[in-house]
């Protein structure tokens, strides 16, 4: 493997508190050293000027749906690993919502396999709650584990059983690993197809109501507090979602939150107004006092973290009626310029504090290797151009699915590099 020595970039590592023009140096596909003397090169090292470019740890995503096996029309688990590379992340944990869904250690081993044949990112399996996806009995989650797997879960199926969820985070507490869970009452949804509320009426469409998300946030911190069991809620998309969380985290309650870019964005309900399905996500698209306090909440740390929401559809799923078309949009390509354009570029979030939110915390929250670049760490980087403006086309994703809300929109920045174990696995030419 060759060295690499990627320098003259603004390196951003919240891990070490590091935020200034340094040198990285890559050997054996560890970081072995931070600003290395000439002397300490290896001879045969490959240069990577990062000058006007910020080099940090790649992006971690915590929960992508890869879709195979038995959906490979919709996404692959090398189509998506080859998006997230082209998005920045260099570690996915793979949704358990596949056909047949992830409930038994041979179809965790299926996906790692495969992975590991991709040589694409990183790709880690959150295995399922329940088996079959059922909601009822809960999977074989210590066989799931030896197997490989890093967390459990059913979305984006929500744990409507509450019996089953207290049993699974009492089991899960004893297994140390994480449960995900989609805050959701189905029974108050109904065939909504957006956010409810004057717009929704307005437009005489079925709105998805707020009181879904936040009476499954109440349920879900009662039990992580009875349990003690590791308990990731996400994606938080309303107000009251974000009160009971921090009223939680003040309690001392272990728990953690993400939220999706699309809750992050300067796009509201009203971008329904024109019937087009690709803004038929789930969460829906909120209104603008929901958007402030999420965007606040990840600001002051009450939410964890970004997820990518990364649902694809096929093309001829999502180019239907909205009553009809599926919940889903690719993201994996978009969510970085998306965060920088709508929070970075505006001041509301610093480099580091999104770094954090993108990398160094979602590695702590799945317990995978990532989200440092302290030396002796996987040498897992990214390396991003902030200032280059881009025209969002889903024809050109890396991802199988093209259906995405920022269809046509300018955003700003872009990763240039995506090296995983040291070996550059994306460069992006210009």
């Amino acid at each position: 493997m060759t060295p690499l020595l990627i320098e003259n970039g603004r390196l951003v590592d919240p891990s070490q508190s590091i935020d200034r023009v340094a040198r990285v140096l890559v050997t054996g596909g560890l970081i072995a050293a931070i600003n290395p003397d000439d002397g300490d090169l290896p001879p045969n090292v490959r240069r990577i000027d990062a000058r006007g470019r910020i080099v940090a740890p790649g992006l971690i995503d915590l929960g992508t749906e890869l879709r195979e096996p038995g959906r490979e029309e919709d996404e692959t688990i090398e189509t998506g690993g080859n998006a997230a590379l082209a998005g920045g992340f260099t570690t996915i944990l793979c949704a358990a919502n596949t056909y047949p869904p992830i409930d038994s250690p041979g179809a965790v081993e299926f996906v790692r396999q495969k992975a590991q044949r991709a040589r694409t990112c990183r790709i880690h399996v959150i295995a399922c709650l329940s088996r079959g996806r059922e909601g009822v009995d809960m999977a074989e989650l210590g066989l799931l584990a030896e197997a490989g797997a890093v967390g459990f879960s059913d979305a984006p199926r929500p744990t409507s059983n509450s019996a089953l969820l207290k049993k699974a985070l009492e089991y899960c507490h004893m297994l140390d690993l994480p449960i995900y869970d989609l805050p959701l009452v189905p029974e108050l949804t109904g065939s909504g197809v957006m956010h409810e509320g004057r717009v929704s009426t307005i437009l005489g469409l079925q709105g998805l109501p707020t009181e879904a998300e936040d009476l499954a946030v109440t349920r879900d911190l009662r039990l992580a507090e009875a349990t003690g069991g590791r308990l990731h809620i996400g994606p938080i998309s309303t107000l009251q979602g974000v009160e009971l969380i921090k009223r939680a985290k003040q309690r001392g309650i272990s728990i953690s939150a993400s939220v999706w870019p699309q809750t992050l964005s300067s796009m509201t309900d009203r971008e329904l107004e024109s019937f087009d399905a690709r803004f038929k996500v789930r969460p829906p698209l909120r209104n603008e006092r929901h958007i402030e306090v999420c965007r606040e909440a990840l600001i002051d740390g009450t939410i964890d973290c970004i997820s990518t929401g990364h649902t694809p559809r096929a093309r001829e799923k999502k180019v239907n009626d909205l009553d009809l078309a599926p919940f889903g949009m690719v993201s994996l390509e978009t969510t970085l310029a998306s965060i920088n354009t709508d929070m970075i570029r505006s001041g509301l979030l610093s480099w580091p504090d999104a770094i954090t939110r993108l990398s160094t915390r979602p590695a702590e929250i799945a317990g995978v290797p990532g989200g440092s670049l302290k030396p002796g760490s996987p040498a897992d980087i990214v390396i991003i151009d902030p200032d280059v403006a881009w025209t969002v086309r889903g024809d050109e994703f890396q991802s199988r699915s093209n259906s995405t809300p920022w269809e046509g929109k300018e955003l700003f920045g872009q990763a240039t590099h995506a090296i995983v174990g040291g070996e550059v696995r994306f460069e992006r030419h210009a």
